[in-house]
């Protein structure tokens, strides 16, 4: 069974912690998150990508992390990630996700809270989570490069501390992700997060505090950055990076072409679950179960 997220993110935030929250693709991607959360005793916060979820990916998939969740002893959230349409939150709530994030953070304020308050009273009477994004945190080298926003300065779309105070009494969101200076997907250059930013925004607000772009970001700035309120960590590029990573090793020594995928994810899955280990365990959010 299913938890939402809002519970995870309340005894992370007392305790001063982060959960990482993993985009999983597929049943390989699913499987090694549960699989080492499970071993290190931390919560698993599992998310689902607009890209996968097309046609029936949406139904099989959240069916797929529903069925699993029952066979884990530590708690798992089904996390919609990056919302841009009250559509496509509906479908992922009538399919059985547990929290959703709407993303409004490239409309205007007004535009955003709107969106957001609307996302939050659909969500809220169905008993999810809502995470909103507030500021923008562009992309970096992703999966699809046209969407690169990479010559973008962060310091354009920061979080902006009077109107966090705004758009939570707006909306009643459960979670924030604040731009601080990360980017998604692959850096090219090494990011320098805003911790002074963070801090006046914690300063003003009460509800669990986002970081996307956690891929790439030194360890040492995200256990900063946890330490100043941060609870929860969005990675998908370390992951998806250590799968197609093993599979281009393995594939290059394989003969057979009827080999089983069973041994063809073999070094693919190590390497998933070795960047899913680090990432729990410089997060702290191992043996919190």
């Amino acid at each position: 069974m299913l938890v939402t997220m809002k519970e995870m993110l309340a005894h992370a935030k007392k305790n001063k912690y982060a959960i990482p929250a993993f985009d999983i693709s597929n049943y390989e991607m699913m499987r090694a998150v549960l699989d080492v959360c499970e071993e290190e005793r931390s919560p698993a916060l599992l998310m689902g990508l607009g890209v996968d979820l097309s046609g029936k990916g949406l139904p099989l998939i959240s069916s797929m992390v529903r069925a699993a969740s029952e066979f884990y002893t530590v708690p798992v959230c089904f996390h919609l990630d990056h919302a841009t349409d009250l559509a496509s939150v509906k479908a992922a709530l009538d399919a059985g996700f547990s929290s959703v994030m709407y993303d409004g953070s490239t409309l205007p304020f007004e535009e955003n809270a709107r969106m957001t308050a609307e996302v939050v009273k659909l969500a809220h009477a169905k008993g999810a989570t809502v995470e909103a994004e507030l500021g923008h945190v562009g992309n970096a080298m992703v999966g699809n490069e046209n969407d690169s926003t990479e010559n973008e300065d962060p310091e354009d779309t920061l979080t902006l501390p009077d109107e966090v105070v705004k758009f939570v009494e707006i909306t009643d969101v459960d979670a924030l992700a604040v731009a601080i200076g990360t980017a998604h997907g692959v850096y090219k250059k090494t990011p320098t997060l805003r911790i002074d930013r963070l801090d006046e925004i914690t300063a003003v607000c009460d509800r669990p505090l986002v970081l996307h772009g956690g891929s790439g970001t030194p360890d040492e700035q995200m256990q900063q950055a946890i330490a100043h309120g941060i609870t929860k960590i969005n990675i998908y590029s370390d992951v998806v990076g250590a799968l197609n990573t093993g599979l281009k090793n393995k594939l290059a020594t394989i003969k057979n072409p009827s080999t089983w995928p069973v041994f063809v994810f073999e070094e693919a899955r190590e390497r998933m679950k070795a960047a899913i280990r680090e990432k729990i365990r410089v997060f702290g959010s191992n043996e919190r179960v």
